[in-house]
């Protein structure tokens, strides 16, 4: 599936008046692309995300959903920065909750969640509830339902936000690993500049409040990118450059690697 907005408006109503959250906010994505949307706090990220999945109508503009060849079905699925794992299932019945309201039966269903629990770290935690586990573990089995209710795009709002660096970290690279099997669509917004270069194939910078797209860097590195790539001049000079236009300064440690390079 492809995503087309054009010209996407929405304001919003305040007790000082009416907000305008995003303004003339165009752009496409591409089949199999994982595209990050960075910008300032409050320029429209969540916004754009809610308005893409349906959950806001936008008062200008349109979004469009444009079926593309190999589409097993038309599920848009989005992924907050909160777990929201229902806290009276096991972590397994949680990841395979998609699967159950596809009338999935309960073995096969069963079965494909442990998969990925083996693969990812969570053997051993199937039958464990969520307020058994860390803030890590919970964000993990938010992202394996999300991937084996086989979404033909997952819209995914900061989802990473709330974790140390090293977690963070693991989650990205697993991420990608789930990413790569089956290379669905993936919008994802981050306020971190490195996460984004790190995972994405494209990178759109909004502007701050109203959002709209002010700037677009495609992500020429190889895959798999491991954390080390984030020092690497070509990397830190593309961070460097959107970082300048979120107004952000680079840490003085890598403008001074900048400037040894």
């Amino acid at each position: 599936m492809r995503i087309k907005c054009a010209f996407l408006g929405v304001t919003f109503a305040s007790k000082s008046g009416s907000v305008q959250a995003i303004s003339d906010l165009s752009f496409e994505t591409h089949p199999g692309e994982f595209l990050s949307v960075i910008g300032p706090s409050g320029c429209g990220k969540t916004t754009l995300l809610r308005v893409i999945g349906r959950l806001l109508q936008p008062q200008h503009g349109s979004v469009e959903r444009i079926p593309t060849p190999g589409d097993t079905s038309d599920r848009v699925l989005m992924v907050f920065q909160e777990d929201g794992l229902l806290p009276w299932m096991t972590a397994l019945e949680n990841a395979a909750l998609g699967l159950e309201m596809q009338g999935v039966a309960k073995a096969e269903r069963n079965e494909l969640a442990r998969r990925l629990f083996d693969r990812f770290g969570l053997a051993g935690r199937e039958a464990a509830y969520p307020h058994q586990l860390s803030l890590g573990l919970k964000q993990r089995v938010a992202v394996i339902r999300a991937f084996l209710s086989d979404p033909v795009m997952l819209l995914m709002d900061e989802p990473f936000a709330a974790l140390d660096c090293q977690t963070r970290f693991v989650l990205q690279r697993e991420l990608l690993e789930l990413w790569a099997l089956n290379q669905r669509s993936v919008i994802f917004v981050t306020h971190d500049v490195e996460e984004a270069i790190l995972l994405s194939d494209r990178i759109l910078v909004l502007s701050p409040q109203p959002g709209t797209v002010v700037a677009e860097f495609r992500i020429r590195f190889g895959r798999p990118r491991e954390s080390g790539a984030a020092t690497e001049e070509e990397f830190l000079h593309l961070k460097k450059r959107i970082a300048s236009l979120l107004g952000m300064d680079v840490p003085e440690r890598e403008s001074r690697a900048l400037a040894a390079g």
